[in-house]
């Protein structure tokens, strides 16, 4: 069975015309980001191209080879910008449109004859070839720092339309895609090609929805277990987290902002929450990778700490104790009631620790804290509280 190439081309570019407007009108509702008009202008621009090399033949030479060749790489080119504002990482429109210039020029100053195609072909093939890289790579790193799943299956549809150009650009310099002209009724292989190429287009185009749609999952997910003031984990976060740890040795400190009620009523609202802000941020700094920080109420936090023995963990809410008090003379007024922390700290060595017991271990060390004159640390010893 044999396809006829010219519309092939024809179908990709209705088709990638219509997802690039559907595409357009999705971004302007507002529930997305820039990177979807990327996308959108991608597939547009896509289409357009291969629409204007669908006419060669029947309109002038201008534009079924230059302009079509012009507008399919810029479409090739959005395409891996749009990928990498997906992934969070700046695009330069202007470094952009220098990037598509300079690939462009060949296709118009040297391969610019109507009985050229093939070495268009090879080349053009070839600039596909590694764009398409470029963007899964963009995906790997999707994939490895935010655990999309979709994201792996953009890494393998990528590379596998980046392997279809590849050998593209390879039978066009060989001759084996025919004599030159692109829609010779001979030309079966390059049709192949082009229909497969279609296909992948259209799944690529599907693909980076579904990683929209899961990475807003798992967003939803983060959200339901953070607090949106300080950022740090909510009660809910805090008992998911803590479940998911390895059976090890570990430590919590239950952490409570003296004098709170007082900087509120003196102070305000506001800068109350920019002591708390000034508390998650201070406290992130000293503890480890992998240990978790939660607020526990409204000026409550508890702190668990993987692998770590009581005395350790004392040493170290002195340190966050410290950190607070310096981070207090960092904000933007100076304050007349000057909060500082009382915190308890209990351990678990056996590594089968009940965080509902641990942090009642380390609430009983905070009250005796409290008793005493707050500001400091007493840690939870063999039901004998020690200062």
């Amino acid at each position: 069975m044999t396809f006829d190439l010219r519309t092939i081309y024809a179908i990709t570019a209705v088709a990638c015309m219509v997802l690039g407007l559907l595409q357009g009108a999705a971004y302007f509702t507002g529930r997305f980001e820039r990177w979807l008009a990327w996308w959108s202008a991608s597939n547009i621009l896509v289409g357009i191209g291969s629409f204007c090399i669908a006419l060669r033949g029947m309109a002038p030479d201008f534009i079924t080879v230059h302009l079509g060749n012009v507008m399919t790489i810029a479409g090739c080119v959005l395409l891996a910008a749009a990928m990498r504002i997906f992934v969070g990482r700046t695009v330069n429109l202007s470094r952009c449109c220098l990037l598509i210039a300079i690939l462009s020029m060949p296709l118009v100053f040297v391969f610019d004859a109507p009985g050229e195609s093939l070495e268009r072909l090879a080349y053009g093939s070839a600039i596909y070839c590694l764009l398409d890289l470029a963007v899964a790579r963009e995906a790997y790193r999707l994939a490895r720092d935010e655990k999309l799943h979709s994201a792996k299956l953009a890494v393998g549809l990528f590379v596998l339309t980046a392997a279809v150009f590849a050998s593209r650009s390879v039978m066009a310099g060989t001759g084996i895609l025919g004599d030159g002209n692109l829609f010779s009724s001979s030309n079966a292989v390059h049709a192949w090609m082009a229909l497969s190429a279609m296909v992948f287009l259209m799944l690529r185009s599907m693909v980076i929805m579904l990683m929209a749609a899961e990475r807003t999952g798992a967003q939803l997910k983060a959200a339901a277990h953070c607090d949106p003031l300080t950022g740090v984990l909510n009660r809910s976060g805090l008992v998911r987290s803590f479940a998911s740890l390895p059976s090890k040795p570990v430590a919590a400190l239950v952490v409570d902002i003296d004098y709170f009620k007082q900087l509120n009523d003196t102070h305000g609202h506001a800068m109350g929450d920019e002591v708390l802000r000034a508390f998650a941020s201070s406290a992130a700094r000293e503890i480890h990778a992998g240990d978790l920080i939660a607020r526990y109420g409204g000026d409550e936090f508890v702190i668990v700490l993987k692998e770590r023995s009581l005395e350790q963990a004392v040493e170290a809410a002195e340190h966050i104790r410290l950190a607070f008090t310096a981070s207090l003379g960092r904000l933007n007024q100076p304050l007349s009631v000057l909060p500082t922390l009382s915190i308890g700290a209990a351990a678990e060595a056996s590594g089968a620790a009940d965080l509902e017991a641990l942090l009642h271990k380390a609430d009983q060390a905070l009250y005796a804290r409290k008793r005493q004159g707050r500001n400091g640390v007493d840690a939870f010893r063999d039901n004998i509280l020690a200062a």
